[in-house]
């Protein structure tokens, strides 16, 4: 697997990159032979966290895009964070039905046909008539109660900024987001309560 490793307020020893080859070896049986995995390491990415240290990794493997980020109380720590993660997302991804990617990049062909050939409706693409602004698009899914791990690991797989979730620890509806610093938020609603936390 090719490696590239990058350090942000830290200093990239000869050391600690042979520390981190060596650990992500452990993925070479489970990713393509040709995978590019780019390493990124943040010392003290916050002040006001004692998980101060951040590592982000992303991985490339036979045309699908792996992410993941973990902080920890040292750079190796959040390292290994993110290493836990990305073995799970893996094996989640090789179990994964094919028919499920495939469907998903079926939809995407139909609506880029459909707009190259100017048959999507107007308020479909998003225009506003009256200058107010309006909802363009509802979407809506079917929710399976997941725990807060499984849902920051489906969040970082798609690569969003915040992930929609059935909390199956609460039953309520809860919105995962990914802070500055790296860690992670839940917003989780309360009905009636009157005041925000």
């Amino acid at each position: 697997m090719k490696t590239s490793l990058t350090a942000r307020n830290l200093e990239m020893s000869d050391e600690l990159r042979s520390e981190i080859e060596r650990k992500l070896a452990r993925l070479d049986r489970k990713v393509h032979p040709l995978a590019e995995a780019n390493v990124e390491l943040i010392a003290h990415a916050s002040h006001t966290s004692d998980l101060a240290n951040v590592a982000e990794v992303t991985l490339v493997t036979n045309g699908h895009v792996v992410r993941s980020t973990s902080s920890g109380a040292t750079p190796m720590a959040a390292f290994d964070g993110v290493l836990d993660k990305l073995e799970r997302q893996i094996v989640r991804n090789k179990e994964r039905p094919r028919s499920v990617r495939e469907r998903h990049s079926e939809v995407a062909d139909s609506v880029l046909h459909r707009e190259a050939l100017g048959t999507i409706d107007p308020d479909e693409a998003g225009s506003e008539a009256d200058g107010r602004p309006s909802v363009v698009k509802l979407k809506r899914f079917d929710m399976l109660p997941m725990f807060e791990e499984d849902a920051i690991a489906q969040m970082e797989e798609l690569g969003h900024a915040f992930f929609v979730f059935l909390n199956a620890e609460t039953e309520q509806v809860a919105v995962l987001y990914r802070r500055r610093n790296g860690s992670y938020g839940l917003i989780e609603p309360v009905i009636g309560s009157g005041r925000s936390r």
